[in-house]
């Protein structure tokens, strides 16, 4: 077979094939099934971690998913930025008639039809998003989410020469190669940790012979750290929160009812506007973000009466009280939950699907509402210094 896309290295006398991929080539799997067919080795080692495997193994299981279980755990903004991240590639499959990850899963297959060992060598996706959050900070998170986001709306088609060029890189760089030329940092976890992670776990992997199955961005990198030893607890623990957010999320209600409470001893009816402010601030833009998730009148009305309250309590937000708000009152039925994979192809389909439009609503609720805590806490402040000084 054609040699082109893999990769050779010799280890201690142990073989390592590396066999670089497109997540959405036909081809790709094609070459895979080749590969380990006349290689025939010990083991197969697939860029997956265990819960991306588990969904690709037992198929996906939405039916099961709590939803106020995920609003109550506050995995929303997760679960809603990986369902927009798998959409992007889901178009391309779908375009070119083919299932996503298809030459994982033909790794897997061919793993089971040799008898090899089947390794899993990818990192958990979720301590590489906690990393990526933790490194591009309160504004990179911004262009980040807009940048994802913006996936969702770009419906152009790419040739099957552009999807080729795509075997250079990995899906989810490939997504955000624009910011990450802007964010030089989202680099190292998304990209150079991974080859790092990868390169020791194909290392370790059982047997004389091992061919790996990665996406083709990895390839180089891993080339270059398989020689060296890498530290995969290190690699694998989340970063530690700051203290920061917590600290400014507790002084700013203190503030505001301190200013407040004087206000009111000083002059009532200043401390009357001065709480209306306050109130109307949180209020409306926090149910604008649930109206532009199509929340129900009573959830847009939830997160006007939740948001001037759960903004003085940083433990609550006014999102998680919409979103469950909504989930009662339009809870998702079994085709929700089965269409979910395809809702998020489409603005259509993420907006009038039950389970995203709530995800929705957690999210754009939370925002408006902590752009009303920081307005409306300016606003409080400036009325306080006018009326009061």
């Amino acid at each position: 077979m054609s040699e082109e896309n893999i990769t050779r290295i010799t280890l201690d006398e142990k073989e390592l094939i590396l066999i670089g991929t497109a997540h959405v080539s036909k081809r790709s799997a094609e070459q895979v099934k080749e590969l380990i067919e006349l290689e025939r080795p010990d083991t197969v080692c697939i860029e997956l971690d265990e819960p991306r495997y588990q969904s690709i193994v037992e198929g996906t299981s939405w039916k099961e998913m709590d939803i106020f279980k995920v609003i109550k755990e506050k995995k929303a903004t997760l679960l809603l930025m990986n369902l927009i991240i798998s959409s992007f590639q889901k178009r391309l499959a779908k375009q070119f008639g083919i299932n996503p990850g298809q030459e994982m899963i033909q790794g897997i297959e061919s793993a089971k039809e040799i008898e090899a060992n089947l390794v899993l060598a990818d990192r958990n996706i979720q301590v590489t998003f906690a990393r990526i959050w933790h490194g591009v900070g309160l504004g990179g998170r911004a262009k980040l989410l807009m940048q994802i986001i913006y996936s969702i709306f770009d419906k152009e088609d790419i040739t099957e020469e552009e999807l080729e060029k795509m075997k250079k890189q990995d899906m989810l760089d490939a997504m955000l190669q624009e910011f990450t030329e802007s964010f030089p940092k989202l680099k190292v976890p998304l990209i150079d940790e991974r080859d790092q992670y990868l390169a020791q776990k194909i290392k370790e992997a059982p047997g004389d012979k091992v061919v790996a199955v990665l996406g083709a961005a990895h390839v180089p990198g891993i080339t270059k750290e398989i020689k060296k030893d890498h530290d995969l607890k290190a690699l694998s623990q989340r970063p530690a929160k700051s203290k920061a957010p917590k600290i400014i999320g507790w002084m700013i209600p203190i503030l505001i009812l301190g200013i407040i409470g004087y206000t009111f001893y000083a002059n009532p009816d200043v401390g009357v506007n001065l709480t209306m402010s306050w109130i109307l601030w949180n209020g409306i833009l926090s149910a604008i973000g649930a109206a532009i998730a199509f929340g129900h009148p009573l959830t847009i009305v939830t997160a006007f009466v939740a948001a001037p309250i759960t903004s003085l309590y940083p433990l609550m937000a006014s999102g998680w009280v919409a979103g469950v708000v909504e989930a009662f009152i339009r809870r998702p039925k079994v085709r929700d939950f089965e269409n979910l994979s395809d809702a998020v192809i489409s603005i259509k389909g993420l907006w009038s699907n039950k389970v995203t439009r709530i995800l929705l609503v957690v999210v754009l609720s939370n925002i408006g509402s902590s752009l009303g805590t920081f307005l409306g806490g300016a606003d409080v402040v400036r009325m306080f210094i006018q009326k009061i000084f």
